[in-house]
């Protein structure tokens, strides 16, 4: 671990230990339904994390926020950190992680759910206990807005600390690796705010029969949650298996593509597209070339000399040879454009639709451009008329 790593951690670390002395000091006493109530969240808690499962940049993702979070709104003190605490400490030590990790996720678990208890208690709300009698619509009134707001703080600081925590240990940028590891679950995390309001009431209200009654509908979405990631990394893995498989035909243009992909998410962000319009451009690029993946290109591509007239002809059927073979995949027909036109250039003399100017789509424009800075800075086959060869 770096030293900015280990300081980070102390610095996290330190945080949450004043936060927790704070919460002692300005409330100290814990009733004995609180602490009851700790018992069985913490149960809830190491099933869900047992459960957890792989995110990118092998963060682990697990649905026992749910149980921690409830547990800043039925007992808002010190005693909820020391409960969260000691559920990280006891599944880490089980799962044998290293005693730094080990430290920053305990550290970063309590930092966050003080924040969600912090918030809770300046919005005035106040522990869901006091409302075992009370109907789920007047506990809405009386604790639900503070409570979805602390829940909101909750999930946005626990971000910020763990994706600066990632970013620090695999030295990639932080608004990579939000994107990379925030971005895939923000769509839970804008739903499951209430969720955890209604398990908390069920709880504090019905005890714990009704609490472990809604856990397994929640462990089922767990396992959606689950499948879909794995199902996107999956598709990830594939797209990538194809690419190397094409590249491994050309020792000239070995890791093109990726490169591509590199040159033209940059230049997408420098134009200020949002996101979604950027990881369109970057699937684009790093699958306009799929169309060599056909055996007619293979002896093209292995030949080091120029192209004759016929296989320079040949190697300009790839873009609709690439765009055919993507439009078969119906997840990625919004690409077909892009991959069809990655040759065509702005005074009609591209391939193969002769388009002009404004007619080219622009995510295919981005990828001209991204091919042409790597066939600059890359050593690569001359074609028939002499050039670097960019086909």
């Amino acid at each position: 671990m770096s030293r900015r790593v280990a300081f980070y951690v102390i610095l996290v670390s330190a945080a949450a230990l004043a936060s927790g002395i704070a919460l002692f000091l300005t409330a100290p006493a814990v009733s004995g339904d609180s602490v009851r109530a700790l018992v069985l969240l913490s149960f809830l808690a190491i099933i869900a994390e047992t459960l957890a499962f792989v995110l990118p940049n092998s963060a682990r993702g697990s649905l026992a926020f749910i149980p921690y979070l409830a547990s800043a709104v039925i007992a808002p003190s010190w005693a909820a950190l020391v409960a969260v605490s000691a559920v990280k400490a006891t599944v880490d030590t089980v799962r044998r992680v290293n005693a730094r990790a080990a430290i920053f996720n305990v550290a970063q678990h309590a930092l966050t759910l003080s924040a969600a208890i912090w918030t809770y208690r300046a919005l005035g709300g106040q522990s869901l206990l006091r409302l075992s009698n009370d109907s789920f619509l007047h506990a809405s009134v009386q604790d639900g807005s503070a409570a979805l707001v602390a829940f909101a703080a909750s999930f946005l600081l626990n971000g910020i600390i763990v994706c600066h925590f990632l970013a620090l240990r695999t030295e990639k940028s932080f608004r990579a690796v939000w994107r990379q590891s925030v971005l895939p679950t923000i769509g839970m995390d804008l739903v499951v705010g209430p969720v955890v309001f209604i398990f908390a009431w069920l709880c504090a209200a019905h005890g714990p029969i009704a609490a472990a009654a809604l856990w397994v509908p929640i462990l089922g979405l767990r396992e959606v949650h689950k499948v879909n990631l794995e199902l996107q990394k999956t598709n990830q893995e594939l797209l990538q298996l194809m690419v190397k498989s094409i590249e491994a035909r050309d020792t000239y243009t070995s890791g093109h593509s990726r490169r591509v992909q590199h040159y033209s998410t940059i230049i997408a962000r420098s134009l200020g597209l949002n996101e979604k319009e950027v990881d369109r451009v970057g699937r684009s690029a790093l699958l306009h070339d799929v169309g060599k993946i056909y055996e007619k290109y293979a002896p093209i591509l292995r030949k080091a000399d120029k192209l004759s007239p016929d296989e320079w002809a040949t190697m300009q059927e790839h873009p609709i040879d690439g765009a055919n073979l993507v439009a078969t995949m119906s997840g990625l027909k919004d690409l077909v454009p892009s991959i069809r036109h990655h040759h065509e250039n702005w005074d009609g003399t591209g391939y193969p639709d002769a388009l002009v100017g404004e007619a080219i789509p622009l995510a295919s424009r981005i990828i001209t451009f991204a091919d042409t800075i790597d066939a600059m800075t890359s050593e690569r086959p001359l074609d028939i008329c002499g050039e670097l060869r960019c086909a």
